[in-house]
């Protein structure tokens, strides 16, 4: 009599799940192409810089003032 291998059929459809949920993964992280940041994103970012970088409250409010045009223009 031929013994029954441990797993058989089962196993082997874990292993192809396993593979295809790690190929779909690859293919996001590595081969997709990002998408470009959204408005309200690059604002943030904008206004993050400004805080570190102006020390006086005329030059953050003149940076602030450039981040919101900016994002205006985005729109």
């Amino acid at each position: 009599m031929r013994k029954r291998q441990l797993g058989g059929a089962f196993g082997t459809l874990i292993i192809i799940v396993l593979l295809a949920v790690g190929g779909y993964y690859a293919y996001t992280e590595f081969m997709a192409p990002e998408a470009p940041p959204s408005c309200k994103a690059q604002l943030n970012s904008c206004v993050a810089k400004c805080r570190k970088s102006a020390s006086e409250a005329p030059a953050m409010q003149a940076c602030q003032d450039a981040c919101q045009r900016e994002a205006a223009a985005c729109k």
